[in-house]
């Protein structure tokens, strides 16, 4: 197989692992303390993959108020490896392709990264044409740095949108 097939494999199984654990973190039943009680906390590490995922999940658990359809989580990995920019590439492909056909109402977007700027910037991109108010009702939820908040709020804003932030500290 040619290497940008097998990224493009690779990616879709990653996609499909985020995707599995949406539906089967609301079909267990806990005993704890509610999510909200229990402070979030980002990893120490941005090299952390694995903990930067679980923060993600945890942030969107916590902030899906209001979601009746799907999620649609798009996660850029720490950077650096041989695949980043390609992935980076992909992924600005696919959230400017969901952009332009427009998101019914009741579904969630969320975006993040330990690299915060870098998501932000593909967040600005696509988002750089929207139709206004074809996303009304449409939740998008951004999880990175206070200082990339106001450009990723003013690119989502003329959609109509729910926006939500959430800083990674």
């Amino acid at each position: 197989m040619k290497p940008a097939i097998i990224q493009r494999v690779r990616f879709a199984a990653i996609l499909a692992a985020l995707s599995l654990l949406f539906v089967f973190a609301g079909c267990t039943k806990k005993e704890e303390a509610p999510v909200a009680d229990v402070p979030l906390h980002a990893p120490a590490s941005q090299t952390d993959d694995k903990g930067w995922k679980a923060y993600f999940q945890d942030v969107i658990n916590r902030n899906s108020q209001g979601v009746t359809d799907r999620s649609m989580a798009y996660y850029l990995p720490p950077p650096g490896g041989a695949e980043y920019e390609g992935m980076y590439a992909r992924q600005l492909s696919g959230v400017s392709d969901t952009v332009a056909r427009g998101v019914l109402p009741g579904n969630l977007l969320a975006f993040m990264s330990p690299d915060s700027t870098k998501m932000a910037d593909l967040v600005v991109s696509a988002f750089k044409n929207p139709s206004a108010g074809s996303m009304k009702g449409v939740i998008i939820i951004f999880v990175g740095k206070a200082a990339d908040n106001d450009r990723v709020k003013a690119a989502v804003t003329p959609t109509g949108a729910i926006y939500r932030f959430v800083e990674a500290k």
